[in-house]
């Protein structure tokens, strides 16, 4: 399949659970400079439809990502109560982070250091499966209704998501993450292909790279 059929594919899928559309739509309202809707909310939408099942199932929240310099819990607490005013009616948990502040609390959580982020994506970039590490934004436009015009983010491509092919994304350490998250997501969607978390690095590093690239 070509770059642009995976595209079309992808969007079609995503786009199928009206959830990840409205928020599209809605998101710009937050005035966020730099933002992606990701994680769980795209990939499940896409299983969902590969295999049949409701667009919306086995979806626990949906992730909007962004960038703000100002790492104070202050800051960000305004962001989400903001998000809370634009979401709240929808019966949905939406999730608001900023990238910013993840090296604060990251080892303390997961016993490793993050590395610096400097914009939104890092975050995307560094998620345990390349095959989910996918970003969607809605390029803002005056007088522009629904999703509008789209922004991918997908460092690693998207063929092995629109595959069911579940592959570990080696950037940090964090083998027992990555398995946790394919546990739950096996258990919904057992038709997923995985691939182990591998004893080195570089294997897995040949594995996540999108089919035709080199090493």
């Amino acid at each position: 399949m070509s770059t642009s059929a995976q595209t079309e594919r992808f969007l079609s899928l995503v786009l199928a659970n009206h959830w990840n559309a409205t928020l599209l739509e809605r998101i710009p309202a937050l005035a966020l400079p730099d933002w992606w809707l990701t994680a769980g909310c795209l990939s499940q939408s896409v299983w969902n439809g590969l295999y049949g099942r409701p667009s919306g199932q086995g979806i626990l929240d949906y992730d909007v990502i962004y960038y703000d310099p100002d790492t104070s819990w202050r800051a960000e607490d305004r962001i989400v109560k903001r998000a809370t005013a634009v979401f709240g009616d929808l019966p949905i948990t939406v999730q608001i982070r900023n990238q910013a502040r993840v090296p604060l609390w990251y080892k303390q959580k997961f016993g490793i250091p993050f590395p610096p982020v400097n914009r939104a994506s890092d975050g995307i970039d560094h998620f345990p499966c390349s095959s989910t590490a996918v970003g969607i934004r809605r390029t803002a436009q005056a007088h522009d209704t629904g999703p509008g015009i789209l922004d991918i983010h997908a460092p690693f491509g998207l063929g092995a998501l629109l595959d069911g092919r579940l592959i570990p994304n080696p950037a940090l350490p964090i083998a027992k993450v990555y398995d946790q998250k394919v546990a739950r997501w096996q258990n919904i969607w057992p038709e997923l292909d995985t691939t182990p978390w591998p004893e080195s690095p570089d294997c897995a590093l040949k594995l996540c790279l999108p089919q035709g690239t080199a090493a």
